[in-house]
């Protein structure tokens, strides 16, 4: 972590990127191997066990894909720049280069997005999940709220 940087990010993000996601995915397909044995078997298999597994694993895939791979590993506050973090590549975004910061209220996981003045390293986009509040479920990210106010001096400066 960079000396006097705040971590913004939730700690969860590499538990549902790189173990929940892959555990579920493998759970269903686990329960479609079963089907396929017992059929295989000889055993009479409803056509449910095989529709059911193969529906929720296109829906999981959705909406992983939409809700989760595309988080940001870790976000580092630097107090002018925010630092964010895939795998091993980071990038140092200035708050004065944010043309906007929208945050979702009432998804799983939260999620704020960070639309760039022009595309880096990471696109024109990045989004991260920021620390979630005990329980505040329609209370707008504190976080988020004050980020703009930030952005928003930076860019009179």
């Amino acid at each position: 972590m960079l000396t006097g940087a705040r971590r913004v990010s939730s700690r969860q993000t590499f538990f549902l990127k790189h173990i929940l996601a892959p555990l579920w995915f493998a759970v269903v397909a686990g329960a479609l191997v079963a089907a396929a044995l017992s059929l295989r078997a000889g055993r009479a298999v409803p056509a449910p066990a095989f529709i059911v597994p193969l529906l929720v694993l296109v829906l999981g895939y959705a909406l992983v894909r939409k809700l989760v791979s595309d988080l940001a590993d870790e976000v580092l506050d630097t107090g002018d720049a925010l630092v964010v973090r895939f795998g091993a590549e980071e990038e140092r975004i200035p708050l004065a280069d944010i043309i906007n910061v929208s945050s979702t209220q009432l998804v799983n996981p939260p999620r704020i997005t960070l639309t760039l003045r022009s595309a880096g390293r990471f696109g024109r986009e990045v989004s991260f999940s920021p620390p979630r509040a005990f329980f505040a479920p329609f209370a707008r990210n504190a976080y988020a709220a004050e980020l703009i106010e930030r952005v928003d001096a930076a860019r009179r400066r």
